[in-house]
């Protein structure tokens, strides 16, 4: 399978990838290590209810030799209204209708917002002009801030709120490779690429030893995507 939306670059071009450790970054990961570009990855500890994804996070950009992986701090639990940033039960078991339909719980309020910003100011220091996030507008729970119109309107404000992007020096582009990809053929592409899913985590609520629930919207889009692809799905599950 060819890489998607990714043209290869001379060796060594600097970009900044949003790294969260699940399956979806670590194949944009993948992708824009394999096109020739010298990844600076961002990972943000940012109040979420469990830390294993800044675990596998940490082992995949060591894994694919990121020029340099930045954990950023920042806490979005003062402000709540999402499962994973408050004491709110996180969604199990639900059927394609009930996840289809309006914005889950799970989604926390203006997430990726907040990571792009701190991307494209990683970018402008580096003199970048390529984020990569691994956001997808097919199997996805309904974030709005999954969608290609986010990601236009993104990429309007960085050459608005940038010196850069004033001075005409650098033109800030967002690629998300995987927009318009199903799960089935996110899996089937870093399969391609040498992805090991075994050191990525998607599950909402997982055991305090690291497996996941099997139940959350995550785990079901994750597991119907291995199931789809024909192939087993590496994570460790409960029971």
């Amino acid at each position: 399978m060819t890489l998607p939306a990714i043209s290869s670059v001379p060796p060594g071009r600097p970009a900044v990838l949003l790294l969260s450790g699940g399956l979806d970054s670590a194949t944009v990961l993948a992708c824009a290590t394999r096109a020739g570009y010298a990844v600076h990855a961002l990972s943000f500890r940012y109040g979420q209810r469990h830390q294993l994804e800044l675990e596998r996070a940490r082992a995949l950009a060591a894994h694919w030799s990121v020029t340099r992986h930045v954990v950023c701090d920042i806490d979005l639990r003062p402000f709540g209204g999402s499962a994973l940033t408050a004491d709110i039960d996180v969604p199990k078991d639900r059927d394609d209708a009930s996840m289809g339909a309006g914005i889950p719980v799970t989604y926390v309020p203006a997430r990726n917002t907040i990571f792009l910003s701190f991307a494209m100011a990683w970018a402008e220091v580096l003199g970048a002009q390529d984020v990569f996030i691994g956001v997808n507008a097919l199997d996805y729970s309904g974030y709005p801030d999954c969608r290609p119109a986010f990601i236009e309107a993104f990429e309007r404000l960085a050459g608005l709120a940038t010196r850069a992007g004033i001075e005409g020096t650098t033109r800030l582009k967002v690629h998300a490779p995987l927009m318009q990809l199903t799960k089935r053929e996110i899996i089937t592409l870093g399969v391609s690429l040498g992805v090991d899913y075994g050191m990525t985590t998607s599950c909402y609520d997982p055991s305090p030893e690291g497996r996941a629930c099997g139940h959350c919207d995550a785990c079901q889009l994750r597991r119907r995507g291995f199931s789809q692809a024909g192939l087993s799905d590496p994570a460790p599950y409960v029971g």
